[in-house]
């Protein structure tokens, strides 16, 4: 089969995709960069970094921009191709990514710390420039790649999660109060969700299985079941039956030492007022 004609000479690439149509758009108008943010009241130089590809901007900016521009959910739908795009990840991870997006079901053990798909842009952006050494605008890309997949979890059709916790990732806290605050409220907001269950492992189980992997239980519309399985170097994806049987049967006894998801939501409470009543420093 001979390669599809592309008519309309634009990337084929989300990213480049989406920046290029803000830019003609703009263009046929005969808008400056700052009148354009004048009119919409966001600064302009959002604007352009946003064209230039180097941000993606967020939700309530572009939903203001189809709304201005008469293309109703044109640029969204652009939008969220790109932030869902896995090529926007590192190589080793986008098995996985396109895995995650096409799970009916994730079930997930954290030892350290929370899974991407719940946390804030802050705890993102502070692990990612300390733990991954990014910075500026790739900073900026990675975190808005991580914050976009929690799009996975919205919508009549998304997976059912569990995520088991380790007590020390909520004793492990980011270094702007405020930031952390948030975060744990944003873990009590998707706790109350239908399709979410949040369970914590506390200290007092003692040693058990799992205490230092990170992993992803995937199961696609096929019903077999892979697993991911991640350590601060490198990530894995694991297929073979066997291997991914011996991972669930670990995953099986920590969640049999784990708190229910009541009550680990009244631990990520308390864990929420200690953090409130720290004294600044």
């Amino acid at each position: 089969m001979p390669p599809r004609r592309v008519v309309t000479g634009r990337s084929q690439e989300p990213r480049k995709r989406f920046a290029e149509e803000l830019k003609s758009l703009r263009a046929e108008r005969g808008l400056s960069l700052r009148r354009l943010g004048e009119t919409l009241g966001w600064d302009w130089s959002l604007f352009s970094k946003m064209e230039k590809g180097e941000t993606l901007g967020g939700p309530e900016v572009v939903q203001a921009l189809d709304q201005y521009y008469g293309t109703p959910k044109l640029l969204l739908t652009l939008w969220e191709l790109a932030v869902a795009d896995p090529t926007q990840f590192k190589e080793r991870y986008r098995r996985y990514m396109t895995l995650e997006a096409e799970a009916i079901s994730l079930w997930h053990y954290a030892p350290f710390l929370l899974p991407g798909l719940l946390q804030t842009e802050a705890y993102a952006r502070t692990l990612m420039g300390s733990a991954d050494g990014f910075e500026g605008d790739e900073l900026t890309r990675q975190v808005e790649a991580r914050s976009g997949r929690r799009a996975v979890l919205d919508g009549e059709n998304a997976p059912l999660f569990r995520t088991i916790l380790s007590e020390t990732v909520l004793r492990t806290p980011l270094p702007v109060r405020a930031q952390w605050q948030e975060q744990l409220e944003y873990l009590l907001t998707m706790a109350d969700r239908r399709n979410i269950a949040i369970q914590v492992v506390p200290h007092s189980a003692g040693p058990y299985a799992l205490a230092g992997t990170d992993v992803m239980f995937l199961k696609p519309t096929d019903g077999r079941t892979v697993a991911w399985v991640e350590t601060a170097y490198s990530g894995e994806v694991v297929e073979e039956t066997a291997a991914v049987d011996r991972l669930q049967h670990r995953y099986d006894l920590v969640r049999d030492l784990a708190l229910s998801p009541a009550e680990s939501r009244k631990f990520i409470m308390r864990t929420l007022e200690e953090a409130a009543c720290e004294p600044s420093i």
